[in-house]
């Protein structure tokens, strides 16, 4: 017996992933924003996204720049997630970061601090770019001197208009080879991701959300252990024979976003 077909209808909140799905790379992808405004008169719109690089405010200004009627309440990323988790596990607290401005940005508006490696109390990873040698040796002198790792996602790599890059799961991996691996990676495909996203979508029933993503192991994986049906999309990471070749498998399957809402 086949799959019912889609009804949006059914649905009070749709999960949207950004990168591979609405953008890649800030490059719009065809037909991507007209679709998202047709979710948003079907019910409540998150995007729900890994990507740690820009603040919620920031990510909200390109994305409207670009065509898309965004507001930074409707983002729930990475870098939104582990600094909500952390100021209600520890409080504000001192902390040395792997990533890029907008993790920095988002757990300063929450509280946090930057900090020496001598003085912080965690070390939080994500997709850092610039990388280097010696923010690494400093980030293994912070934890070894007491401090607590949590990461904003392991996507083994992050995709571009050029090809896929080393993802914040790289710098994870980079961590664990040194003997400290994260005690929470809070990004999806984490309950902790998907529960701050219906949190931030008003609904508390999962079987009212629909996830749409491009990655089998955090969009689709995620939707499955919280019980969300899931759309996978084609204009991302994962290709049709990644799916030929998976156990893990989305309730729908979509060329894109656009498909989506046809």
């Amino acid at each position: 017996m086949g799959r019912p077909k889609l009804n949006l209808e059914n649905y009070r909140a749709f999960l949207v992933d950004l990168d591979g799905v609405l953008i890649r790379s800030f490059e719009v992808l065809p037909g991507a924003p007209q679709a998202l405004e047709k979710l948003k008169k079907m019910g409540r719109v998150i995007i729900a996204s890994n990507n740690s690089t820009r603040s919620r405010a920031s990510f909200a200004d390109g994305l409207q720049k670009l065509g898309f009627a965004v507001e930074p309440e409707m983002i729930v990323h990475s870098a939104y997630i582990i600094a909500r988790y952390l100021l209600e596990q520890a409080g504000p607290s001192p902390v040395f970061i792997l990533g890029e401005d907008g993790l920095r940005e988002e757990l300063e508006l929450a509280g946090h601090r930057m900090a020496d490696p001598d003085r912080a109390k965690f070390v939080i990873a994500g997709l850092d770019r610039a990388l280097t040698y010696e923010k690494l040796s400093r980030a293994l002198r912070a934890l070894r001197h007491g401090a607590r790792c949590l990461a904003t996602n392991a996507d083994p790599t992050f995709p571009t208009p050029t090809g896929q890059i080393p993802g914040a799961g790289a710098i994870v991996g980079a961590l664990t080879g040194m003997g400290f691996s994260p005690i929470e990676i809070l990004g999806k495909p984490s309950r902790i991701a998907f529960q701050i996203a219906m949190q931030a979508a008003g609904v508390q029933n999962p079987k009212e959300c629909l996830v749409i993503g491009d990655r089998l192991e955090t969009d689709i994986l995620g939707a499955q252990r919280m019980g969300m049906d899931s759309v996978l999309v084609l204009t991302g990471v994962t290709a049709k024979e990644d799916l030929e070749r998976s156990e893990l498998q989305p309730t729908w399957l979509m060329e894109s976003v656009a498909a989506l809402v046809r």
